[in-house]
């Protein structure tokens, strides 16, 4: 079982020890493009105004392009650490007891514009760069970098692929058409209705790895899930021929689980 993730834009800072990013997973095949990636990256940071518009900056975060030239030496944490924002918090994979962070650094992974799919257990250094992002110096759009690269991954490996990126990075790694569930987010309202679901979507996404997390189990089949989804009191359906899951929730924000 393989949950996929979008990054978060804001990051915790700091960390221990030097980067090498030799020691990424998947280094055979993502190695190189990660390499070019990071050239590029710090060309255009170390220019702050190309860096401003390269990595649509503003003026409150405009020092945050200084992490891409510190890569080696600020420091490195876990996946699951360094990231926060809506979808994270939801997660607040710090508060997990060790077992269920075993279980997310084994099934979870997040698709960084920056290094391609790691593991949440793998770590990695503050950066800004995003999916949106162009950098002159590496010649092609992030997207057809990264979708080439992907393309060489054995996705069959992975068992069950649930897909709770937003577009934009499903973009940088398309899953072959028969192996992942892309994960909708929806709300019950008190009329019964179910609406898409908005400010509340990576919420919902966060506590779902959150629960899965302190569950520990690998389902390899949907219905598995389904019926898991059910015991929880979750509201979760499968469109087969779509290869599509919707999560429903009832109060806007998922409960947060202990």
């Amino acid at each position: 079982m393989l949950i996929l993730l979008p990054p978060s834009e804001t990051k915790r800072t700091g960390g221990t020890g030097e980067f090498d990013p030799a020691r990424l997973s998947r280094d055979a095949i993502l190695g190189a493009p990660r390499a070019a990636v990071r050239a590029a990256l710090e060309t255009v940071s170390a220019d702050e105004e190309a860096a401003v518009r390269a990595l649509k900056l503003g003026t409150k975060n405009r020092g945050e392009r200084e992490h891409n030239l510190a890569l080696s030496t600020s420091g490195v944490m876990p996946v699951m650490d360094r990231y926060t924002g809506v979808l994270y918090d939801a997660l607040d994979a710090p508060s997990l007891d060790p077992a269920a962070r075993e279980w997310l650094a084994a099934h979870v992974a997040v698709q960084s514009a920056l290094f391609g799919v790691l593991g949440l257990g793998e770590e990695i250094p503050a950066y800004r760069v995003s999916a949106g992002s162009r950098l002159p110096e590496l010649g092609s759009p992030l997207k057809r970098l990264w979708s080439d690269a992907h393309a060489e991954l054995d996705w069959a490996r992975a068992g069950l692929i649930l897909d709770l990126r937003s577009l934009d990075y499903v973009a940088l790694a398309p899953l072959p058409r028969d192996r992942g569930w892309f994960v909708h987010v929806s709300q019950r309202g008190d009329d019964g209705v179910v609406r898409a679901l908005n400010h509340f979507n990576k919420a919902a996404k966060g506590d779902l790895v959150r629960r899965l997390a302190r569950a520990g189990e690998d389902y390899e089949r949907v219905e598995d899930l389904l019926d898991w989804a059910t015991a929880e009191g979750l509201e979760l359906t499968a469109d087969p021929e779509a290869r599509e899951l919707t999560l429903i929730t009832r109060l806007g924000a998922p409960a947060r689980t202990s």
